[in-house]
């Protein structure tokens, strides 16, 4: 029975690996998996998914504007999908997770999302909260703060490593400008104490 998953954690949890590793299962058994991920995240190249431990694997693109299931049945067109992957979920918009939602129901194909929960103030993302309502199955991929509890936050940090708490929820980085942190230490870093 297939099902709509959504895999959530916080930036540098492994993800994008864990995506990947699922994918090539599929493909080392002979079956074709559909990838996606954000057409505005080009941190690793266009059009791909890519893990900071050096994996990574070619991905179809998606905008905000797109028809998820529209895009899905027309690459279905194309060879038999026996799942789809979604990197970068968080930036899908609620109507995006009701089109994956039909793929599951209409399509009968599982669909496995990956993405951040909140975003470095603590929000969630739209995407994100779309899926937490309508997925049937959640999972957490877990990371650590700096202290060794598990990290449920981020923050966002300008290029000196100062603490940003304010901007666009949006803004594509890596290591660089985020950092995972148990929820009271991104209480002490965005001064909330």
């Amino acid at each position: 029975m297939a099902k709509l998953y959504f895999h959530y954690s916080t930036m540098n949890a492994g993800k994008s690996t864990v995506l990947l590793q699922a994918a090539h299962n599929y493909r080392e058994r002979g079956m074709e998996p559909y990838l996606l991920t954000a057409s505005f995240d080009d941190r690793a190249g266009q059009g791909r998914i890519a893990s900071r431990i050096g994996i990574g694997a070619e991905a179809d693109t998606f905008t905000t504007q797109e028809d998820l299931f529209a895009k899905v049945t027309t690459r279905q067109g194309a060879g038999p999908i026996v799942c789809v992957f979604v990197d970068e979920a968080q930036f899908l918009t609620e109507d995006q997770v009701w089109q994956l939602a039909r793929v599951v129901d209409d399509l009968h194909v599982p669909v496995m999302s990956y993405g951040l929960r909140v975003d470095f103030r603590g929000k969630l993302f739209p995407g994100s909260a779309a899926l937490l309502a309508l997925a049937d199955e959640m999972r957490e991929v877990r990371t650590i703060c700096h202290c060794g509890r598990k990290a449920t936050m981020v923050i966002r940090q300008d290029a000196h490593g100062n603490v940003i708490t304010d901007g666009a929820q949006v803004q594509i980085g890596g290591n660089e400008t985020y950092v995972s942190l148990c929820r009271q230490h991104w209480r002490a870093a965005v001064g909330d104490l």
